[in-house]
This record gives C-alpha cells, structure tokens and sequence, in this order.
C-alpha cells in the first residue's frame, strides 16, 4: 500500500479496497491544497475516501477507532484478538491477511466491515508516516493514532468520553505508547506482543 501512496498521480482516484458489501477506499492526490494545508509538500499529500453506495466521504481516524470500540463491546472475548489484529498492522502487516483470524466472527455493533477498518487504519498510519510535517512527541510520530487504537480496544471507559478527548487533542495514555516512543525516557528495544497489557489479560 505504502507502494501505491508513493506512485499516486496528480487528480486520479485511485480504489485501493473494496469489500463484499461494494464499500470503497480510494486515494487521491490534489494537485492544488487548501490555504490550511500550504506548508505540507504536495508531492506526498493525499486524501483518504469512504463510498458507501451513494454517499462518499472523507473518513477521520474516529471512524476507525469508534468501530473497534464498539466490535470490542460486542465481543469482549475477542479482545485480545482485536488488539493483536491491528498491532501488526502497525507494524507493517498486510491488513487483509491479518483479519483473517477472525473472518468468520460475527459483531452485533461495527460501522464497516472489518476489511474496510483495517484499511483505513493502515492508511492512516501511511499518512501519518509519509505526509506529517511537524514536529512530534512521538517516535514515530503514527504511534499517537495506535496509541489511541489500543485505547479504544482496551480502556472500558465509554465511548463518550474517549471520543471527546480525541476531539480535544489529548495524547493516549502513555501507558500504551511510552515503551515504544524512543522520545520517552521508558522507552525498551525488543518488546513483547501487547506488551502493555496485564499479565492476566494475556493469558
């Protein structure tokens, strides 16, 4: 995918998903950006697009964390799962391959197919890898999006709450970032999987 973002031309939609209900993610890359985004470099710059029959939208990182929260509620047992799902994804993983783990489970509450969630969140993480121009207190700067993934699959505060101190600009509690932030001074090199979770949650 990382490959695809890197060869975007100017103007062209370009579908990267499709899932069996015929909802889209395409890419695209303006050739022009908004007075808001000047100082980002137009050559990397591109837009993320959700069609879902005949609406079609720019999906935020929201989407991707409400529907985790909710899939985690409907089945709390696949915690852990979730959880494992979308670290590889972070890690560089192939989104489709990674679902299949649980392909063939059914959640009362999602907002997408699982397939169109776990796209989405590699592209943000792509997004945030290839386009962010700031200065930021992450090492790597994507980790502030996992961080707030891991939050809204494990922390059982209500969805609520979580989604207003996302809106608010809120770092993720460091517990889920510090280790692998090499900004932080708790940062460790060779960490083990879902290393921030409880011992007791693991097994």
């Amino acid at each position: 995918m990382f490959g695809i973002v890197k060869e975007l031309k100017f103007d062209r939609n370009t579908v990267v998903c499709r899932d069996e209900n015929s909802v889209e993610i395409s890419i695209l890359r303006p050739s022009k950006l908004p007075p808001r985004f000047k100082d980002y470099d137009v050559n990397k710059n591109f837009q993320i697009w959700l069609k879902e029959r005949n609406r079609i939208f720019r999906p935020n990182h929201l989407r991707v964390m409400i529907d985790l929260n909710l899939r985690v509620r409907s089945q709390p047992s696949l915690k852990k799962q979730l959880l494992t799902i979308f670290d590889n994804i972070f890690y560089g993983a192939d989104p489709d391959k990674e679902i299949e783990i649980i392909k063939n489970e059914k959640f009362v509450h999602c907002l997408n197919s699982l397939k169109i969630i776990a796209n989405l969140a590699q592209l943000f993480i792509i997004e945030q890898d290839y386009c962010y121009n700031k200065e930021s207190k992450y090492s790597p700067p994507y980790l502030f999006f996992q961080g707030w993934i891991r939050e809204f699959i494990d922390n059982p505060k209500e969805i609520d709450n979580l989604c207003m101190s996302v809106c608010r600009g809120q770092e993720p509690l460091s517990d889920y970032t510090k280790k692998e932030n090499r900004k932080s001074k708790e940062f460790e090199k060779n960490l083990k999987s879902l290393w921030y979770m409880k011992n007791e949650e693991k097994s």
